[in-house]
């Protein structure tokens, strides 16, 4: 059934597609489906338009993607405030936490994103040298699951608990306690490990992203590209996505922690995902192992 909202919306305001779900080679249901290409325009006329006021906040609501005034409006589409008869009021405040004396970034040049062999070495080498408190984080379900296999038992030899979203039955809330308590344990996920663990402390040092987060070009990204900007759409979300995951380090004023990306790839423009100041580094893996050595060994 229609809602008011949306008899009043032109065709163009949907993406609509056919999608067949398949598991194990089997096609097991099929479906039509309809997704809004804005869907802050019926947060905006449903939510925020009904409210005395509101407040959004994020600490990627920007995303310093360019110019001051581009990196609101950015914002402001991706809240949905564009949508409101009044300007919304912008406000920034500084961080309190000292990410540049805190935090160091690195960018491993000499591992083949493509090579499981040596994305799992790379992490093996990059967990056992934390001695734990590592953040494994992948772009996709069986990535993360093909590393898991090839890297359990020498962390176990070691040690070191893992822990596996899409692996074991246990949800992410769990999984998440759990790393939280045991300081000497590895947790790998996907998106909802990169936006939503809080594991202030030692329990999480070292954060490793496989690769860079481009989005999936699928339908519904395709007709939010077209809308949104093109590929500084592309831009944004793996900017947003990458300084989410680099936000799992730094959650209290006496933490200290490494973000490594296993994707040579990088773009410098993606850089300012990161805060103003923090040193980042492109190097080979032997010496991205020295960096995480002797940078956590205070908080070792």
């Amino acid at each position: 059934m229609l809602t008011n909202l949306e008899e009043e919306q032109p065709p163009e305001a949907y993406c609509d597609w056919f999608a067949v779900e398949r598991q194990n080679g089997r096609e097991l249901d099929v479906g039509y489906f309809r997704h809004w290409i804005d869907p802050m325009l019926p947060f905006a006329e449903t939510l925020l338009m009904a409210l005395e006021g509101g407040v959004i906040t994020s600490a990627t609501l920007t995303d310093g993607s360019g110019e001051q005034e581009e990196d609101w409006e950015a914002a402001e589409a991706r809240a949905g405030t564009r949508h409101l008869s009044s300007p919304a009021i912008r406000a920034r405040t500084s961080s309190p936490f000292d990410y540049a004396a805190q935090s160091r970034i690195l960018v491993v040049t000499d591992v083949a994103r493509d090579d499981l062999k040596q994305v799992a070495a790379a992490y093996r080498a990059l967990f056992v040298t934390a001695n734990g408190g590592a953040l494994g984080i992948f772009t996709a379900i069986h990535r993360l699951r093909a590393i898991e296999e090839r890297i359990r038992k020498p962390l176990g030899d070691a040690g070191l608990l893992l822990l596996a979203q899409h692996v074991t039955e246990m949800d992410p809330a769990t999984l998440v306690d759990i790393f939280r308590l045991e300081t000497r344990s590895c947790l790998l996920g996907t998106d909802a490990m990169r936006d939503g663990v809080d594991v202030p402390g030692e329990a999480l040092r070292l954060v490793v992203f496989d690769r860079v987060p481009w989005p999936r070009p699928d339908l519904i990204h395709k007709a939010r590209r077209e809308l949104f900007g093109g590929r500084l759409y592309d831009e944004r979300l793996a900017r947003r996505k990458l300084r989410q995951a680099y936000g799992r380090l730094i959650r209290r004023a006496d933490d200290r922690g490494v973000f490594v990306m296993l994707d040579s790839r990088l773009p410098s423009r993606l850089l300012n995902a990161f805060p103003e100041g923090v040193l980042v580094e492109r190097c080979g893996l032997k010496d991205a192992l020295e960096t995480v050595r002797t940078f956590l060994i205070p908080a070792a």
